[in-house]
C-alpha cells in the first residue's frame, strides 16, 4: 500500500506561509477595524508578522502539509 495524499486546507494556506526554516508565519489579528481605538504603537506593532507558538503549529501542520 502507497503513502496516503494528503489535502491542504485552503482557508489555511492563504492566511499561513512557510518562512524558510520550515515555521508558519501569519499576520497579526485585530487590525481591520476600530482602529481609531487603538494606540499607534499597538497599531505599529500589529503591522508585523508573526510566527505561530508551537501547539499551534502541530495543529497546522496536518492542515498545511507541504
Amino acid at each position: 500500500m502507497g503513502k496516503i495524499k494528503l489535502k491542504t486546507r485552503k482557508a489555511a494556506a492563504k492566511r499561513f506561509k512557510r518562512t524558510g526554516t520550515g515555521k508558519l508565519k501569519h499576520r497579526c489579528q485585530n487590525r481591520a477595524h476600530l482602529a481609531k481605538f487603538k494606540s499607534t504603537k499597538q497599531k505599529r506593532h500589529l503591522k508585523k508578522n508573526r510566527t505561530l507558538s508551537r501547539a499551534a503549529n502541530r495543529i497546522l501542520e496536518q492542515q498545511i502539509p507541504n
